[in-house]
């Protein structure tokens, strides 16, 4: 008779895990409903890892697999990064690094009718949440969140976009704040976009700046905290010079 795994629910937080691994066990949970992100999967009361990565968490309950990709494969509500590439009557095709063009319908933007279209050229950069995606089927996009509102998605002008890996991109949307934002933010003005999808879109008034918070982004992925803060420091003093 096989033994049964117990896996406590923080024994394996922020711990690199294997294919297989069983990562936690719903059983002693006390009835606790969870979230199931990307690389995990459950199998009755044993929620086991399908690739290698860190076993992540956010509140209030929301488990994942932490990895670095150069691909990314798309799921419902993520935040992406597309690029238009093609229009037709009803969809923009939009390239989001995924396995497939994704579609984006004209009608998906708030207020979105018949009349109102919006027209984006071919290389328009637009920020765009994940609705629908299918086996065998084009990831579904919109440009609104789920109650109908734009917020803060929509074409993004000017400024620069540069590609990460998707580990980096998650990590920097991951609370509390990056060290290397939060350290560029107390001496820098501008504004930045992530997608999970490994893009990100910096804009500031003058060219430096946004040439020193893409470095420096760049450059944070294998840094602890404490490294990047040093490097924002010394990047910031060869432009004070």
């Amino acid at each position: 008779m096989a033994a049964k795994v117990s896996v406590s629910p923080t024994s394996l937080l922020n711990q690199i895990v294997v294919p297989g691994d069983v990562v936690l066990d719903l059983s002693n949970m006390n009835n606790q409903t969870i979230k199931l992100g990307s690389g995990l999967l459950q199998d009755n009361d044993a929620i086991s890892a399908m690739r290698a990565g860190k076993l992540s968490y956010s509140k209030p309950n929301k488990y994942w697999l932490e990895s670095s990709h150069k691909r990314y494969i798309p799921r419902p509500d993520d935040h992406v990064l597309g690029i238009v590439v093609d229009s037709r009557a009803d969809n923009f095709w939009v390239d989001i690094k995924g396995p497939q063009l994704a579609l984006l319908p004209v009608l998906a933007f708030e207020g979105g009718t018949r009349r109102n279209i919006p027209k984006f050229e071919a290389c328009t950069l637009l920020y765009l949440r994940v609705v629908k995606t299918n086996i065998g089927m084009n990831p579904e996009l919109s440009c609104t969140e789920a109650s109908g509102k734009a917020a803060l998605f929509g074409p993004l002008r000017d400024g620069f976009m540069f590609e990460t890996s998707t580990g980096l991109s998650r990590m920097l949307l991951n609370s509390p704040t990056r060290p290397v934002i939060e350290a560029l933010g107390k001496k820098l003005s501008f504004e930045i976009a992530v997608g999970l999808n490994g893009r990100v879109w910096v804009n500031a008034t003058a060219p430096r700046i946004v040439i020193i918070v893409a470095n420096a982004i760049m450059n944070s992925e294998s840094l602890s905290g404490t490294q990047q803060r040093i490097m924002v420091e010394k990047l910031l003093a060869i432009i004070s010079d």
